[in-house]
């Protein structure tokens, strides 16, 4: 899952995204609202999370104009203790939620867990391809029964692998969904991570599930 965070005080910012980062999601952060109307604009969003006051345009703004582009990804609004007008303007605007200031990580990261839920129809809180199984909610893997201890990136990563089984995926789309917008393409670190993967996962069994698809990408092969 990826999240864009939008917010200026860049304490408040970076605690937000280390917070989430260690719960396994993949966050993008812009300071300001210019940033946040092109990040928005340019990527694939599961959660917003938006603070009204920010310089440049200010966050009503921003989620208007994300509304009326069409965009429907659920945002999370981020409000002054006092400032009743603006929950109810970011409300009518079209903000999901909201939460006040100063919040409880815990608090933002349930928040963040109901909008989700809300976006699938049907939850899901665990994955399987052929003896590979992951539960999402307690974040273990485990093959044959044997549980395997991955970094939380690694997890990230297998998660979109096998969501995607039996289908290619490239890294560019590997980029996009596991690592966050600083990512730099030209490195190899996607490889590394797949290479690590490989090791804990299928080094023991003589089914392979994690395949190299030459020119093309990557593909967890549960068939």
């Amino acid at each position: 899952m990826r999240i864009l965070v939008v917010e200026d005080e860049k304490k408040v910012a970076s605690f937000i995204k280390r917070g989430l980062e260690e719960e396994y999601y993949a966050v993008d952060v812009a300071h300001d609202g210019e940033e946040a109307l092109y990040l928005a604009g340019t990527n694939d969003y599961d959660v917003i999370i938006l603070d009204i006051l920010l310089p440049k345009v200010d966050g009503l703004q921003v989620l208007d104009q994300i509304r009326t582009q069409g965009h429907t990804v659920p945002v999370l609004m981020l409000t002054a203790k006092d400032s009743v007008h603006d929950i109810v303007k970011g409300l009518d605007t079209g903000c999901d939620d909201y939460l006040t200031k100063p919040f409880a990580f815990a608090e933002l990261l349930a928040r963040v867990r109901a909008l989700l839920r809300r976006k699938e129809r049907e939850p899901v809180t665990a994955l399987a391809v052929a003896d590979l199984h992951l539960d999402l909610t307690t974040h273990t893997v485990t093959r044959r029964e044997i549980q395997i201890n991955l970094t939380a990136k690694e997890f990230a990563l297998l998660e979109y692998l096998v969501r995607n089984a039996n289908r290619v995926v490239t890294r560019t789309m590997i980029a996009e969904h596991v690592w966050n917008y600083d990512f730099d393409p030209m490195t190899n670190v996607i490889d590394v991570y797949v290479n690590h993967l490989r090791k804990k996962i299928d080094q023991d069994s003589d089914r392979k599930l994690i395949h190299t698809i030459r020119g093309a990408g990557y593909m967890v092969k549960g068939e």
